[in-house]
């Protein structure tokens, strides 16, 4: 098994290897372009994110600082993906993000982990697993996505949430450890904050 059949497979590799480093340090560059744009050049800005995803669809935006380990080489966004400030994309193996999903503030996904065992950790192995977040989600400000998590389409993270487990499609979760607070329903359809209604002509 070659080293990046071990970064995407799950199993426990190291992350010195000196070509793995070349490679990334090669992405990093592009990242560090993108970071240093000015708020007018968002073709600029476009073509950078074109250039540095895996995958990227129609109107995507992330607002700068973006940081991720990889600059974004193992993220796949659909279209018309938003985030704020700040996102934080531990990409060491793939990140898969569906149409008009949106990320608040200061949010972690970080598909990579290191061993409990600490003779493990003391030699600086680590482990990969893919993060799934589907089509028209909402990841509130704060929150963190743990590696090898699910979670459904049109779902509502809460803000400050730490999502360890799968997550399913039409619910809001929240907490630490992230749960299901309630399904999407009937409420929604009539008031979109506390007691403010939604308009006819919004929907």
């Amino acid at each position: 098994m070659d080293i990046y059949e071990k970064m995407h497979g799950g199993a426990l590799y190291l992350s010195d290897d000196k070509d793995l480093l070349k490679e990334q340090a090669a992405y990093l560059e592009k990242l560090y372009d993108y970071n240093s744009t000015r708020p007018s050049e968002s073709e600029r800005r476009a073509e950078l994110l074109k250039d540095m995803f895996a995958e990227i669809g129609e109107g995507c935006y992330i607002e700068p600082p973006f940081h991720a380990n990889w600059g974004g080489k193992n993220v796949h966004f659909g279209n018309y993906v938003y985030a704020n400030f700040s996102l934080t994309l531990v990409d060491d193996t793939h990140i898969y993000v569906g149409d008009n999903t949106m990320f608040g503030p200061n949010v972690t996904v970080a598909t990579a982990g290191h061993p409990i065992l600490p003779e493990l950790r003391e030699k600086a192995y680590q482990y990969n697993f893919p993060i799934h977040i589907g089509k028209n989600c909402w990841i509130g400000a704060g929150a963190i996505i743990l590696p090898g998590v699910t979670i459904g389409d049109n779902t509502v993270i809460g803000a400050g949430s730490v999502v360890t487990k799968d997550i399913p499609a039409n619910v809001v979760a929240v907490g630490n450890p992230c749960r299901v607070l309630r399904p999407i329903g009937d409420y929604d359809r009539e008031y979109y904050f506390k007691n403010k209604r939604i308009e006819d002509t919004e929907i």
